[in-house]
């Protein structure tokens, strides 16, 4: 790092050389040395303007003439020592004293001297380093030996003067010039070369200069040779004024008297050095504790305990020492009643009405205010209950309060589940349902119960031999034997067990399936002729010289099947076999063909009457009765052919009807 000499000495380099400080080239990054060196710059920077003022005061006698940016600071140190010097000159012109008045400045004076003073002695006037400084110089004893003007007279010794060779002058000794035989003083005020400070006057000596003080000490002080201001010590003096019974002691600028005779402890001594007592009790600091007085005596105090007498409103603390408020709203009977509150007070209370009270001045109490009734509609979204000093707001079923405790929004009362099976929330409430199979019961409305779907009007459509009901559905059954639940699960198929081979039909028999079971037919002497798939016919084939089977009227023997639905509705007969003949409707042997049912008409469900269509006679067999099923019939028809009151030919058709709740 840079000494601050180092950055001192290339500010005042950069000076010299540019004439500028503003693009002074810092060399350190330094705050304090960057500050040094841009100080130290202006500082010589000043110098060299107020030289160049000095020189143009010198040479030109005037100032105005001087071309340059008067609002600069160069400009202004410029004039400003050209006219002090200016100033300098007219005094030594008008033989005034050189010394300047100490107003105008400590720069525009140094300035003012050394241009008075070159207009006296005629010497070079320049503003450099070697200025007075303010700094006081002490002066030697030697310096201000006066009494002897040549005690430092260079040109003699032992009082005598030395004889010097012509030509060669004598060194500079002691302000002393020696040239050739005589000697001339230089006088250094005049020259500007003294070293006094502000606030002294340069007084010339023989060889020498001194520093003398422009104002007095001050009291209590005295100057001494030296310029310095001496303490006057008055008691040494004898110049103090204290009594006989007083000592004198010295004090810097002044002086104390202290009496001889010392106060006793709880006194203190006046200006005359009398004790007077002193009053303990008016300190700021009580010197009796709490409770009690302080009562003053000479030279201390005593400390009286009091016992004061308190007011209504007041007692005594615990130590009895002072008079404390009596807190009437905490004690346990309520000194304001109901509805009102307590508030305590210095040595009193009073009594306000609590919030949500009302003072009613017929009855001088507090009374609750309805704010439901005060504030309707205001104060809660569904309803407002009043209670004493207050009031809470509740929302209606199937909503709940909200957090500011007056909204209400919906309460999802599905969270609790409320319902047997299925909750959905609606605004305000909820509602039941059931899942598939099940209805909502009519008492609660929240159970679910069973739906007897085989027991509905339609149940009877549901399955076609029997309904079984389960909880939330139903099954179909068919007959244990004989049939097979379709895939739809709910109509029956037959099962054909003449194609499964379940039967057991011999081998001279036949198997013949008819719904829900099967029928076994023997073929011995008969010939079977298989026209339909659901019919066979059997034609009598009789042996030869079997009379009885010549004369038997039976021809033929047919079987069918046929499948009835339960008519639900049955309003009118409805026609259910054709029976045709195969003979003309009116043959010329007048033959008649009566149709009879024999067998099987049970409950006289089924009729047969003959019919002509299209020239042929047909025998209908009509259902004139509702059947509930599953009903199996074997119903036997006979067709006879009667030719003179004899039946000559029969026809036998046996029909399997077979009765379900739908088709098979």
């Amino acid at each position: 790092d840079l000494s601050m000499e180092e950055c001192c000495d290339k500010g005042v380099e950069w000076a010299n050389k540019n004439r500028i400080c503003t693009s002074l080239p810092l060399i350190s990054e330094s705050r304090e040395c960057s500050m040094t060196q841009e100080q130290c710059c202006r500082s010589k920077l000043e110098e060299h303007h107020c030289s160049d003022g000095i020189e143009f005061a010198t040479v030109r006698e005037e100032c105005d003439s001087h071309v340059g940016e008067n609002s600069t600071c160069e400009a202004e140190y410029f004039k400003k020592c050209c006219y002090c010097c200016l100033l300098g000159k007219t005094a030594q012109v008008q033989g005034q004293s050189c010394e300047p008045n100490l107003k105008i400045g400590y720069q525009c004076g140094i300035v003012f001297r050394a241009c008075c003073v070159k207009g006296q002695e005629g010497t070079d006037v320049s503003i450099s380093d070697d200025a007075p400084k303010k700094e006081q110089v002490e002066i030697s004893k030697e310096e201000l030996d006066q009494e002897d003007p040549y005690l430092h007279d260079g040109c003699r010794e032992s009082g005598k003067l030395q004889p010097m060779a012509r030509g060669v002058p004598k060194p500079y000794v002691g302000g002393i010039q020696s040239q050739g035989s005589s000697s001339e003083n230089i006088n250094e005020c005049i020259t500007g070369t003294h070293s006094c400070g502000i606030g002294q006057t340069c007084v010339n000596t023989l060889g020498s200069f001194r520093c003398q003080r422009d104002t007095s000490c001050g009291t209590g002080y005295e100057l001494t040779d030296d310029s310095r201001c001496k303490d006057i010590d008055e008691c040494e003096t004898g110049t103090h004024n204290c009594p006989p019974d007083f000592i004198c002691q010295n004090t810097p600028g002044s002086f104390r008297c202290r009496p001889k005779l010392q106060c006793m402890n709880g006194f203190i001594q006046d200006a005359l050095g009398n004790c007077i007592d002193i009053n303990e009790c008016l300190s700021t600091n009580m010197p009796c504790p709490a409770g009690q007085i302080c009562i003053n005596t000479d030279g201390s105090y005593t400390c009286q305990r009091i016992s004061p007498s308190c007011g209504r409103g007041y007692h005594l603390n615990e130590d009895g020492t002072r008079c404390v408020d009596v807190d009437e709203c905490s004690s346990s009977n309520q000194p304001c009643g109901e509805g009102h509150v307590c508030i305590n007070a210095p040595g009193n209370y009073r009594c306000e009405c609590k919030a949500g009270y009302s003072f009613d001045v017929i009855s001088r109490t507090c009374i609750d205010i309805n704010e439901c009734r005060r504030y309707p509609g205001r104060l809660c979204a569904h309803k407002c209950e009043n209670t004493p000093g207050s009031y809470y707001c509740t929302c209606t079923m199937g909503f709940k309060l909200s957090t500011d405790g007056r909204s209400c929004e919906d309460l999802n009362e599905c969270e609790s589940s409320p319902c047997s099976q299925e909750c959905a929330n609606v605004y305000g409430s909820y509602q039941c349902y059931c899942r598939r199979g099940f209805q909502l019961s009519d008492i609660d409305g929240i159970s679910c119960e069973d739906i007897d779907e085989c027991a509905l009007p339609t149940g009877g459509h549901i399955c076609s031999f029997r309904c079984i009901n389960i909880p939330g559905s139903f099954q179909c059954t068919c007959p244990s034997t004989g049939y097979r639940l379709a895939p739809n699960a709910r109509n029956c198929q037959d099962i054909d067990e003449c194609v499964a081979e379940t039967h057991n039909c011999s081998f001279n028999e036949t198997c013949f399936n008819i719904q829900g079971g099967y029928m076994i037919l023997s073929l011995v002497s008969l010939s079977v002729r298989l026209e339909k798939t659901d019919t066979i016919r059997c034609i009598k084939s009789c042996r030869p010289n079997d009379v009885n089977c010549v004369l038997d009227p039976v021809h033929t023997i047919s079987h069918t099947v046929i499948s009835l639905p339960t008519f639900r509705e049955f309003t009118r007969p409805e026609e259910i076999i054709f029976l045709r003949a195969i003979t003309p409707t009116y043959p010329a042997n007048q033959a008649d063909i009566i149709f009879d049912i024999t067998e099987g008409n049970l409950r006289d469900s089924f009729d047969i009457i003959k019919r002509y269509m299209d020239g042929m006679t047909v025998g209908v067999v009509r259902q004139v009765r509702p059947i509930v099923g599953p009903f199996h019939a074997i119903l036997k028809l006979e067709m006879n052919y009667v030719m003179g009151g004899v039946v000559s030919h029969r026809n036998i058709v046996n029909v399997h009807i077979f009765v379900s709740e739908y088709w098979f």
